[in-house]
C-alpha cells in the first residue's frame, strides 16, 4: 500500500514541484494547508489515515501525536520545530526533520529590512502619507551603529556580512565553540554586555526552556534607551508584556517583530496599537525561492524518512532508526 503522506505547509498545492515528486516517489498525497489556526480535533482527524506530513507551523502536541497511530515521519518546512514535542513523537516511533538552513539568506535580508524600516521610520512615513499627512521627521543612518545578535545559527551568520557592507559593528553572543565560528566576522561577547553596547538587538536562536522570555524586563533595562530589538526567530523568546511597556515607557526605542508568541496576532494582544512597533506576519523566511527549496527539500527529507534514512532528523538520539516504509521509484 502506498504511504499516504499529509501536506499542511500553506504554499504547497496539489500538482506543484513537491506534490508530483511526491507522488512519483509512490506517495498518495493529501492537501490540508494551515492558514491561521486550527483546531487539535481536525489536526487529529487529518493524521488519523496518514504515515507521513510535511507541515509548517503545525502545533504537533503529545495528545495530537498519540493519536496519529499511522504517523511514522514528520518533515518540517523550516527551520525552526518547536511546535513539534520531538520527546512524545520518538516515543511512537515517529521521526522529525527539520531543513537546516533552508532559508537563512531569506531571513537574513528581512532582518536587514527591519533594521533599515526601524532606522529610518519607513513605516511610520508610509502610514501617515496613506493617512492624509506629510510627515517629515527624521530617522538615523546604521552605518556605525552597533548590532547585536543573539544567537550565530545560519541566518545570523548571513546577516554579518550584509551588516557589515552598511557599515555596522556586529557583536554576537552563541554557544558556538571558537573553532566553529573562527570565519564569522562578529565580536563574541557575554550576553548583557551584548544588550548594553547594541543599537539594534536581533534574535536569531531557537526557543526552547532555556530562551523562552531570554527578553524580559531586565534585559530590556540594560539595553541603550535608543535601542531597537528585532525579533525573526520565535515570539516566545520575547515576555511581550514587558516589551510592551519597555517601549511605551521609554527602556528602549522600538520593536520590529516578524514573529510574536501566538500566531496570527490576537486582536487583544498587548502589542497593538503601541507607537514604535511595527510587526509582520511571520515572513522572514517566505520569499519566492526560499519556498521553492524548502518545500522540495522537505519531500527529499520525507521520503528519505519514509525509507528510514532521515538526513537532518533532530530526534534520532531518542528513538530507533529503522527502516519503516519502502518507497520506491525515486532517489532521495
Amino acid at each position: 500500500m502506498s504511504p499516504r503522506v499529509l501536506i499542511t505547509t500553506d504554499y504547497l498545492e496539489p500538482d506543484d514541484v513537491v506534490d508530483r515528486y511526491l507522488r512519483d516517489a509512490g506517495c498518495e498525497t493529501v492537501h490540508a494547508p494551515m492558514r491561521g489556526r486550527r483546531d487539535p480535533a481536525e489536526l487529529v482527524a487529518l493524521l488519523a489515515d496518514v504515515d507521513a506530513a510535511l507541515v509548517a507551523n503545525e502545533p504537533m502536541t503529545a495528545e495530537v501525536l498519540a493519536s496519529a497511530r499511522r504517523l511514522r515521519a514528520v518533515v518540517r518546512t523550516g527551520v525552526g520545530y518547536d511546535s513539534v514535542d520531538v520527546v512524545a513523537a520518538a516515543r511512537h516511533g515517529i521521526t522529525v526533520s527539520n531543513l537546516p538552513g533552508i532559508n537563512a539568506n531569506a531571513v537574513a535580508e528581512f532582518t536587514l529590512g527591519l533594521i533599515l524600516s526601524a532606522a529610518r521610520r519607513i513605516v511610520h512615513l508610509s502610514a501617515g502619507v496613506a493617512g492624509g499627512r506629510w510627515p517629515r521627521g527624521d530617522g538615523h543612518e546604521i552605518r556605525g551603529a552597533t548590532l547585536g545578535l543573539v544567537g550565530l545559527g545560519a541566518s545570523a551568520r548571513a546577516v554579518v556580512p550584509l551588516a557589515r557592507a552598511f557599515g555596522m559593528e556586529v557583536l554576537c553572543t552563541t554557544r558556538v565553540p571558537a573553532d566553529d565560528r573562527a570565519d564569522v566576522a562578529a565580536t563574541v561577547v557575554p550576553l548583557d554586555e551584548l544588550l548594553a553596547r547594541s543599537d539594534y538587538v536581533s534574535l536569531h536562536t531557537s526557543l526552547d526552556d532555556s530562551t523562552r522570555h531570554l527578553m524580559d524586563a531586565a534585559a530590556f533595562a540594560r539595553m541603550k534607551p535608543t535601542a531597537i530589538l528585532v525579533n525573526t526567530a520565535r515570539g516566545g523568546i520575547v515576555d511581550e508584556h514587558a516589551l510592551a511597556d519597555a517601549v511605551r515607557d521609554g527602556v528602549i526605542a522600538g520593536a520590529a517583530l516578524d514573529v510574536v508568541a501566538v500566531e496570527p496576532l490576537p486582536t487583544d494582544s498587548v502589542l497593538r496599537g503601541i507607537d514604535g512597533i511595527v510587526i509582520t506576519s511571520h515572513m522572514a523566511g517566505q520569499t519566492a525561492e526560499a519556498r521553492a527549496a524548502a518545500g522540495l527539500r522537505g519531500a527529499e527529507e520525507l521520503v528519505a524518512a519514509l525509507a528510514g534514512e532521515a538526513r537532518h532528523c533532530v530526534n534520532a538520539h531518542l528513538i530507533d532508526a529503522r527502516p519503516i516504509t519502502d518507497v520506491r521509484g525515486v532517489s532521495a
